[in-house]
């Protein structure tokens, strides 16, 4: 790319020579804050925002206007997705409908295969839920079944752990994978079948076949940290078929109108109800309105329930949602100051692909900070210029290279660590030779599939 054309990319009032320091300087500051001085990740990106603005020589006027409306559009765009996805996941767990999965899976498999099946039943469960919420959910099943069935915590552990990690990192609707689509203006369909196509072999070779090798190095019991109590004889579960059938439908919903926009013309009648019912907040809303039918009613859970678990699901979130509008709004400030123009120049003169550009950036961002969002995020705001000249599936690896990177070797700055390490009662040496070798393997199975997938997308 030509000086002229950099220059262009900017706006008047940035100064070219300064772009790539305010950048690194923003960066570093959310990375000093969150790790350093224990800063929420909504303010150390506010701050960083702010900080590239006043470096690149932005008024802080545009900056503060850059910053929010970055924020607004994020939060319009990818907050009222990631409320459904809470809502859907609560009521899949109050219902009961995450036990009959659970059960259901667990309850058909030998001692040989309940590493898959555990990695079944984790990628199900992490389908609609964050991560977080899924490892608590699944705890007391990996306990019990590995005390029921003799294995190594680690053997049966691993593989449900991995099954949720992918599904977070790769797979909409995840808040990671939601922002980097629509930062970079990805088809959501396309992204969430070629995910959902990387996910499937890079759950298979950090579970069930990884945990081989990691239960070997560190061998412990299940604690007895759960017990379990006998069900009401009055207790009422949904039932698995509908159960499963909930959890796919907007994955179902989404995946037609993706193929609809490949097989059927623009002005095809069923085309265009599949593009109404596939875009992402109707099919979570519908998920959600089935949900309260199939899980809610077959719980034979009363209305006041049903709200209640509605209402509950939405304020765990609240944090999540600030840190990720927070992050639409560094995105934005990285674009207005032109720093992608230069980022765009050094990819075209340096013959790097910018799907391991990207993987690269969101490894080194997780490193520094320990949050895959704020990984997510920030990559995606830094390669968001870089989209122009790519295709709509390689703008889809694109997201999935940024994912990827973003689970890459979780150590003791992430929360996901320490809440893996206290539950399964391991040092943090065990917890490194497991849970942190496992994101390992995520991240570059899922680069290398990705890279793979370039080749024929």
């Amino acid at each position: 790319m030509s000086t002229a054309l950099i220059a262009l990319a900017a706006p008047a009032t940035a100064s070219p020579g300064r772009l790539l320091p305010a950048a690194l300087v923003g960066i570093a500051l959310i990375v000093l804050l969150i790790t350093y001085f224990r800063v929420h990740p909504f303010l150390s990106l506010t701050l960083g925002s702010l900080a590239v603005g006043a470096i690149a020589g932005l008024s802080m006027a545009d900056t503060i206007t850059s910053f929010t409306t970055g924020f607004g559009s994020t939060a319009a765009g990818v907050g009222t997705l990631i409320a459904l996805g809470a809502m859907f996941g609560k009521l899949l767990a109050d219902s009961g409908g995450a036990d009959e999965i659970v059960d259901t899976i667990v309850g058909r498999s030998s001692p040989r295969s309940l590493p898959w099946a555990m990695a079944a039943v984790g990628a199900l469960i992490g389908l609609p839920m964050f991560f977080e919420i899924g490892l608590v959910l699944l705890m007391p099943v990996i306990f019990l079944v590995a005390r029921r069935s003799g294995l190594s915590l680690i053997r049966v552990g691993i593989p449900a752990l991995a099954g949720l990690s992918v599904m977070h990192g790769l797979v909409p609707p995840h808040p990671g994978p939601l922002v980097a689509i629509d930062a970079l203006k990805a088809d959501l369909g396309i992204t969430l079948a070629l995910g959902v196509l990387v996910a499937i072999p890079t759950v298979a070779v950090a579970g069930p076949l990884f945990s081989k090798y990691a239960a070997r190095w560190v061998d412990v019991p299940a604690p007895d940290l759960y017990t379990t109590k006998p069900e009401a004889e009055d207790a009422r579960r949904p039932s698995f078929p509908a159960t499963l059938a909930t959890v796919l439908l907007p994955v179902v919903l989404m995946m037609g109108k993706a193929l609809a926009a490949i097989f059927a013309p623009k002005d095809n009648a069923a085309r265009m109800v599949l593009d109404f019912l596939g875009t992402p907040l109707v099919a979570l809303l519908i998920a959600v309105i089935v949900a309260m039918f199939t899980l809610g009613g077959g719980a034979a859970m009363d209305k006041k329930s049903i709200a209640k678990s509605l209402e509950q699901s939405l304020p765990p979130i609240a944090g999540i949602l600030l840190i990720v509008a927070a992050g639409g709004g560094f995105k934005q400030t990285l674009i207005d100051t032109g720093i992608g123009g230069l980022i765009a120049g050094w990819v075209e003169s340096s013959g790097l692909s910018v799907l391991l550009l990207a993987w690269l950036v969101a490894v080194l961002i997780r490193l520094a900070t320990g949050s895959a969002t704020v990984a997510t995020v920030t990559a995606s705001g830094i390669l968001a210029p870089l989209v122009a000249d790519l295709g709509t599936g390689e703008t889809s690896l694109l997201v999935l290279a940024i994912g990827a990177g973003s689970l890459f070797f979780s150590h003791v700055n992430d929360a996901g660590f320490w809440l893996v390490k206290e539950y399964f009662g391991l040092t943090v040496g065990q917890n490194i030779k497991t849970w942190s070798v496992m994101e390992t393997v995520i991240s570059v199975t899922g680069l290398v599939l990705v890279l793979l997938l370039n080749l024929v997308v």
